[in-house]
C-alpha cells in the first residue's frame, strides 16, 4: 500500500476518527485503514468482528451516510479498510463540519463554513436576497455607466438597454422572486457597505513601514470600476516626462491596463462576506492589490499564472462586468496583466496566496521612477478629513478620506500636470467629460469659476470648442 493524500493509517480504532471520515465525505472522498502504521506496516486489530459491526453503524447513525467497510487480512492479521465516497450534501459530526484539504483535516468555521455550505447546496453568497433595499433605491449613475459601457463594448444592444430597471436587473440575474440579490446591491447601490461591510477600496501611500496618506474609495462596484484606477493615477502616481521632438511623452511606472485589470479581478473575485475591503498599497517601487478570496480547490499560484478556465467566485457579478466590457470570460485576465507589463517594459507581476488572501504586486519600471520624496499629487481631493484617531500612524499625521470619492474623481486617462497650460487642462477634461459644467471644471482644476468661464470663452472664440444644446442638457465639442 502506498500512502496518498486521500489515505489515512490508524493503528487502532477510536470514535474520534469519525471526524476524518466526515472530512473525506465533505471533500473528495478517501480511505482509512485501521490496524496499519503510518509507514503502511500492518499490525492488525483486536476483535475485528465487533469493529466490523460497530464502525458501519456509527458512520450511518452519527454521520448519516453509508460507507464501505471491508475486513482484510495480511500475514494472518486482520485489518479494516473504510472506503468513503464524496457526498453531495454537507456531512456534520455532532454539529461540526470537517473537511479534508491536502493531507490535513480542517474544522470549518466562519466564512469558510458559509462558503462550503453554499457550495454543497448550490447556493452562491452573491445570490442571497437583500430584503431592505428596493429597486428605486439603486443609483442612477451606476446604471448610466453600465449602459454606456455595455453599448460601447457591443455586448448588449440599445434595445436591450432601453428597458425599465426591473427588466434589466432580471436579464442580468440580479433579482430573485422580485427582490434584489447581494450581487445587485453590490453592482448598483451607491452605498453597498451599509449592507455589506467592507465593500470599498482602501488606498495607501507608504514610505517603508510608515503610511504617508490614504483614501477610501466608496461606491457601487460599477462606480469603483469606472473611477478607482483613474483616481489612483491622478493622485498617487507621477509620470516621468520626456519629449520626442515637440511631443510631450508621459511614462508611468506601472502599466495602467495591468493595474486596471487587477482591480477588476479584485472587485469580481473578492469574498465580500469577509467584510474586508480591497487594499491597494503603493510605495516608491511597488504597487500591490490585495483582496480576500476563496480559490477553487487545490489552486496554486502556478494555476493562476498558467492557462486555466474562468472560475469566478461571484459569477453573477462577473457576468455584469463581462456585459459591460470590463472583462473577458475566458480566464485571460492574468495573461492580459502580464502582456500589459511586458508592453511597458516592466517585470511580470508577482502573485502571492496566503490563506484566504490573494495579492498581486507590480514592480515599477526603473526608467519611470522619479527620485523625489513621495507626496500627495495635486488633485480633486486636496481637502481631506482627518481620521478619528487624530491622524497618527507611524508618528505622522495621515489624512484619510472616508467619503464617496467617486463623485469627485475625474474620469480622465491623462495626468493633468502643472506644466500644462490651463487651456490644455480644460480641453483634456472636455474630451472625456463633455457634459461637465463650468463649476465642475473649476472644482476639478481647483481654480475659480470666473477663470474657467473666461478660458472657455477664449477657446470658443478661437474655434477650439463649441457648445451644443443648452446649459442644463447640452455638452461641449472639442475640435
Amino acid at each position: 500500500m502506498t500512502e496518498t493524500q486521500n489515505i489515512e493509517y490508524k493503528e487502532s480504532w477510536r470514535d474520534e476518527y469519525l471526524k476524518w471520515i466526515c472530512g473525506f465525505a465533505n471533500a473528495q472522498g478517501g480511505r482509512i485503514y485501521i490496524g496499519v502504521k503510518d509507514d503502511g506496516t500492518v499490525v492488525g486489530v483486536e476483535d475485528s468482528r465487533k469493529l466490523m459491526e460497530d464502525i458501519p453503524n456509527k458512520i450511518q447513525n452519527i454521520l448519516g451516510f453509508v460507507a464501505d467497510v471491508n475486513l482484510l487480512n495480511k500475514d494472518g492479521m486482520d485489518y479494516i479498510e473504510i472506503m468513503v465516497s464524496p457526498q453531495e450534501y454537507p456531512v456534520d459530526y455532532n454539529g461540526q463540519y470537517h473537511y479534508r484539504s491536502g493531507s490535513t483535516k480542517q474544522l470549518l468555521r466562519g466564512n469558510s463554513l458559509t462558503s462550503f455550505l453554499m457550495k454543497k447546496t448550490g447556493i452562491k453568497w452573491e445570490s442571497a436576497v437583500v430584503p431592505n433595499i428596493a429597486i428605486e433605491d439603486l443609483d442612477k449613475e451606476s446604471f448610466d455607466i453600465f449602459k454606456r459601457e455595455a453599448l460601447r463594448s457591443g455586448r448588449m444592444d440599445e434595445e436591450s438597454l432601453k428597458v425599465p430597471r426591473e427588466e434589466l436587473l432580471e436579464k442580468l440575474g440580479l433579482l430573485s422572486d422580485g427582490h434584489l440579490t447581494r450581487a445587485g446591491v453590490l453592482c448598483f447601490y451607491r452605498e453597498p457597505e451599509r449592507i455589506i461591510g467592507g465593500c470599498y477600496i482602501k488606498v495607501g501611500l507608504f514610505e517603508g513601514s510608515e503610511i504617508l496618506y490614504q483614501d477610501e474609495i466608496r461606491g457601487s462596484l460599477l462606480l469603483l470600476a469606472d473611477r478607482a484606477v483613474d483616481f489612483i493615477y491622478w493622485k498617487y502616481l507621477k509620470a516621468k516626462i520626456s519629449y520626442h521632438k515637440e511631443t510631450r511623452v508621459e511614462t508611468y511606472p506601472y502599466a495602467r491596463e495591468a493595474v486596471r485589470e487587477a482591480v477588476y479581478n479584485a472587485l469580481i473575485h473578492c469574498d465580500w462576506s469577509a467584510n474586508v475591503p480591497i487594499q491597494i498599497r503603493i510605495d516608491a517601487n511597488t504597487l500591490s492589490v490585495g483582496n480576500c478570496c476563496i480559490l477553487p480547490q487545490d489552486w496554486t499560484v502556478e494555476n493562476l499564472m498558467g492557462r486555466h478556465n474562468s472560475v469566478p467566485f461571484n459569477p453573477t457579478i462577473a457576468d455584469v462586468f463581462y456585459r459591460a466590457g470590463y472583462i473577458e470570460s475566458w480566464g485571460r485576465g492574468i495573461k492580459k496583466i502580464c502582456d500589459a507589463c511586458e508592453g511597458l517594459g516592466a517585470d511580470e507581476p508577482e502573485y502571492q496566496i496566503s490563506g484566504c488572501d490573494i495579492m498581486v504586486t507590480f514592480k515599477a519600471l526603473p526608467s519611470a521612477i522619479i527620485d523625489e520624496p513621495l507626496e500627495a499629487q495635486d488633485g480633486p481631493l486636496e481637502s481631506m478629513d482627518e481620521p478619528k484617531n487624530g491622524g497618527k500612524s507611524g508618528g505622522k499625521n495621515v489624512p484619510n478620506v472616508t467619503k464617496d470619492v467617486t463623485k469627485e474623481v475625474p474620469n480622465v486617462t491623462k495626468d493633468v500636470t502643472k506644466e500644462e497650460s490651463l487651456d490644455t487642462k480644460i480641453l483634456t477634461i472636455l474630451k472625456d467629460r463633455s457634459a461637465d459644467t463650468t463649476d465642475e471644471i473649476a472644482n476639478t482644476l481647483n481654480v475659480s469659476r470666473r477663470t474657467v468661464q473666461r478660458k472657455l470663452d477664449e477657446l470658443r472664440e478661437n474655434g477650439y470648442v463649441s457648445r451644443v444644446g443648452g446649459r442644463r442638457y447640452g455638452h461641449w465639442e472639442v475640435r
